[in-house]
């Protein structure tokens, strides 16, 4: 199995724009069947995503908060990185094939930002056990200052 992680395009002009507040309580992450493909160019806020898994056998429409969000500074090598707590729904039977990080602060889906996306090449599955969405050791995502 392989995944992908990858940010949205337009995250940086969203963050910029302030649009994102990454240490915020309301950066979600959302479960999606193999049917979602996501467009890293397109893609903006939440009113783009498709085919989330509805709330049944321990998942909730909406997903689940990020916590233990962290932003650093490495002055050695000159990254940025973003990270969280894995993401696990317990006790949950899940199939689902991406994981969405976004911004669901603002009141609509037109203006909740997209941040990141996580994308197995194989449906992902739970069968009354924990249902996990790991993050890379680096970090959720991280960004080198030239």
């Amino acid at each position: 199995m392989a995944v992908v992680a990858k940010l949205y395009g337009r995250v940086f002009l969203a963050a910029f724009n302030k649009e994102i507040d990454l240490i915020d309580d309301n950066i979600k992450v959302t479960l999606h069947t193999s049917t979602y493909a996501p467009d890293q160019d397109v893609h903006d806020y939440v009113d783009d995503l498709t085919n989330e898994l509805p709330t049944a056998t321990g998942y909730t429409l909406g997903g689940q908060s990020l916590t233990n969000k962290t932003l650093t500074y490495t002055a050695a090598t000159n990254t940025i990185m973003y990270d969280a707590d894995d993401v696990v729904w317990n006790a949950s039977t899940i199939t689902a094939r991406t994981a969405v990080i976004s911004d669901r602060t603002p009141a609509t889906a037109a203006a909740q930002a997209l941040i990141a996306y996580q994308q197995s090449d194989v449906d992902v599955a739970s069968s009354g056990g924990d249902f996990r969405v790991s993050w890379n050791a680096a970090g959720i995502f991280t960004v080198t200052v030239a």
